[in-house]
């Protein structure tokens, strides 16, 4: 089964074929036009102006497609049904991707599948890395942690979310963003913090480990990205200087890491899972991964864990084809996948930009 999967949650452009057997997953072609360069002006995505460079790209990008591989785009021939991101995200940017979604659904008599782009992101877990395909052991407990979401996720079987903690005020992903705005540092923050903070003094500020004590598995990031702004308060000139603005990274970046791998680990031990999956922009992280994983290994017995390559925790059409396939597999329940309009009809899908899991 090959499906056409969007993506325009927020500030990326992506489309990609996803083509799926049982349980294996194959990424046919998965391509991202960012619109990082666009939004470093403003130190921050502008939904208008992502939403007009969505329009500008995304048709584009689906003939670029077409003319690669076996795909014809008048008719859409060569693939089976269409997976778009349908929320959350932001609004303006989600109706172009689920608007040509539906258009080409209807034009081209094929199903649609809306999927929520926090599955999509947990999804990505399951897509292929070399040789090796995953496969979840169940109870799952994922780790979503982006700009605009971070959340403890606990799946018994697929499709099937229940939210265990989430952030009380600002996301991890969007702390980073915050904090390298306030050292003047380019966007998006968390790969620029992560490169200054690479082999600094992660002790040279004593930043808040935010509700780390804490019985819930709720986080908050609000107070930790103002101890960064207190600590760096009336301090410009310093600001220009490379080593201190090291040192506020790391020292930044460790706190978030400790809060995030800490509630985790007390979860999975909580709920005695036996995969843990760490998704999303901020899992992209290689301190995050790292300490993940060692921490982990610790527990007795371990469970398996999956994080998807860097190229895939950012927002990809790519996660959004694995999480439709899997949507259509377990409502279809048919060997052979055999699909049809009835179990997605276009007229009734829409954007929401608050979808929750």
């Amino acid at each position: 089964m090959k499906i056409l999967a969007i993506e325009t949650s927020c500030d990326e452009t992506s489309v990609a074929i996803i083509e799926g057997r049982g349980h294996k997953i194959k990424v046919i072609y998965n391509i991202v036009a960012s619109q990082i360069k666009l939004h470093r002006k403003t130190k921050g995505v502008v939904p208008e102006v992502a939403a007009r460079a969505h329009l500008e790209k995304l048709l584009p990008l689906i003939k670029q497609y077409a003319r690669k591989v076996k795909f014809n785009f008048k008719t859409g021939q060569g693939i089976d049904a269409i997976a778009v991101a349908s929320g959350p995200g932001l609004i303006t940017a989600l109706l172009v991707g689920v608007e040509t979604a539906k258009t080409l659904a209807l034009l081209w008599n094929k199903p649609i599948i809306p999927i929520n782009h926090i599955a999509a992101h947990i999804y990505s877990s399951l897509i292929p890395n070399d040789n090796f395909q995953p496969k979840w052991k169940f109870p799952v407990l994922a780790l979503a942690v982006s700009g605009g979401h971070t959340e403890l996720i606990l799946i018994k079987k697929h499709l099937q979310f229940k939210k265990i903690g989430a952030t009380l005020d600002d996301a991890a992903g969007e702390a980073f963003d915050k904090v390298a705005k306030i050292l003047n540092l380019p966007y998006p923050g968390g790969p620029e913090i992560e490169k200054m903070a690479r082999g600094e003094n992660s002790r040279a500020f004593q930043f808040p480990r935010p509700m780390i004590g804490s019985k819930d598995f709720n986080f908050s990031f609000s107070g930790l990205k103002t101890a960064v702004l207190y600590a760096t308060k009336n301090q410009e000139s310093r600001i220009k200087n490379y080593g201190f603005v090291a040192d506020v990274c790391a020292s930044f970046q460790k706190a978030a890491v400790e809060v995030l791998v800490s509630k985790t680990i007390r979860a999975a031990k909580e709920y005695n899972v036996k995969t843990v999956c760490l998704a999303g922009g901020v899992a992209a992280n290689t301190l995050l991964r790292q300490t993940l994983a060692k921490k982990i290994s610790e527990i007795t017995p371990a469970p398996q864990f999956l994080v998807p390559e860097k190229k895939y925790c950012m927002d990809n059409a790519a996660m959004i084809g694995a999480a439709g396939y899997f949507q259509v597999k377990l409502k279809v329940k048919s060997e052979k996948l055999k699909i049809s309009d009835k179990y997605f009809p276009w007229e009734k899908v829409e954007a929401d930009a608050n979808w929750e899991l």
